[in-house]
């Protein structure tokens, strides 16, 4: 088992680091259990959710999935595990999250609330590593860092990271917690893959100057490089069967990001580039993302858990420079599918 540090902190995780959004929604109780305990057995210690859980949104199941991963957690010894989670991000901005009325914001108050019901439902004293899910564009990111510090100081929290969040954001951040002696973020979490390699423009120079460690999303991009939607009919059981006929604008339009001729036509090639070095597509795009030294953990999912399997095959799959150079060529041919 490989393992890796975020940031500069002390939490040595393991390179791959299970991912829960669908727990409490298309994944049943039961059937989470069984994905749970599957990355568990496998020697992953490193498990991600947010109190905004399962997607797609919704305010009558928001925090279903916490609870979830909060019973499952009883059922380990809860220092053999890194537990992550996320306080929703601001509604200032395209997206109001159905918790807290649709009023949430990265101030003092809502860290805190956001905290105590997510230490409830987890069922735990502390979480390892707290993120931002999405920035605020109106509350000084000073307040945000500061009701952050305080959560360490209390004990809540072990470190605290980011998400979503851009190369200025990150800069700006990680120099107001150096001259106000505050606590840093020690991780960015963000959408990284073979259809999605904007990290590389700015934020990996950051990373690497600032030992900052990315811990990608949506290495297989939502389910489209594992080829399921480059057939003649959109299956049914998938993610964005579901989305692009969702009620909710703003569902749609994200399904659209991910599923558009552009990803298809490059999962097409890079589905040529698997069949020729004989690594099964999903394998070759999770082994792509955990492939970068400033990626201390990637964040695998799966509604079911035979889907696992694929996914946790790449632990053990190093890439070597032909590979590489297959996915740049395509990666110039098609450049940022996903917009």
């Amino acid at each position: 088992m490989e393992y890796r540090y975020i940031g500069k902190s002390g939490l040595r995780v393991t390179s791959m680091a299970l991912g829960t959004m669908t727990f409490g929604s298309t994944t049943s109780k039961d059937e989470a259990f069984k994905i749970l305990n599957k990355a568990y057995d496998f020697g992953i210690n490193f498990y991600d959710t947010a109190e905004l859980y399962p997607v797609p949104p919704d305010s009558r199941y928001a925090g279903v999935t916490e609870e979830i991963v909060g019973e499952w957690l009883k059922t380990k010894p809860r220092d053999s595990i890194i537990l992550a989670t996320k306080v929703a991000g601001a509604a200032s901005g395209w997206y109001v999250p159905p918790i807290r009325h649709g009023l949430t914001a990265i101030d003092r108050f809502h860290i805190k609330r956001a905290i105590e019901g997510s230490l409830k439902r987890l069922k735990t004293d502390y979480i390892d590593l707290y993120q931002m899910h999405w920035p605020d564009e109106v509350v000084p990111i000073e307040e945000s860092l500061r009701a952050f510090d305080e959560l360490i100081k209390e004990g809540k929290v072990r470190y605290i990271g980011t998400s979503n969040d851009t190369a200025y954001g990150l800069t700006k951040a990680l120099m107001i917690s150096k001259y106000e002696n505050l606590a840093r973020f020690e991780s960015i979490q963000n959408n990284f893959s073979v259809l999605n390699p904007r990290f590389f423009d700015e934020l990996e120079k950051v990373c690497k100057r600032e030992n900052v460690s990315l811990l990608p999303y949506s290495p297989i991009a939502g389910g489209i490089l594992s080829g399921k939607y480059n057939q003649k009919y959109i299956p049914e059981d998938a993610r964005f069967s579901d989305y692009i006929k969702h009620p909710n604008r703003r569902v749609r339009v994200h399904a659209k990001r991910f599923y558009n001729e552009k990803t298809l036509s490059a999962t097409a090639e890079f589905l040529e580039i698997a069949k020729k070095y004989d690594i099964h597509p999903v394998t070759l795009a999770v082994a792509y993302s955990k492939h970068f030294d400033f990626v201390a953990s990637t964040i695998i999912g799966a509604r079911k858990a035979e889907q696992l399997d694929d996914s946790l095959a790449a632990m053990d799959v190093k890439l070597n420079r032909e590979i590489l150079k297959d996915i740049a060529k395509l990666q110039e041919k098609y450049l940022y599918p996903m917009g």
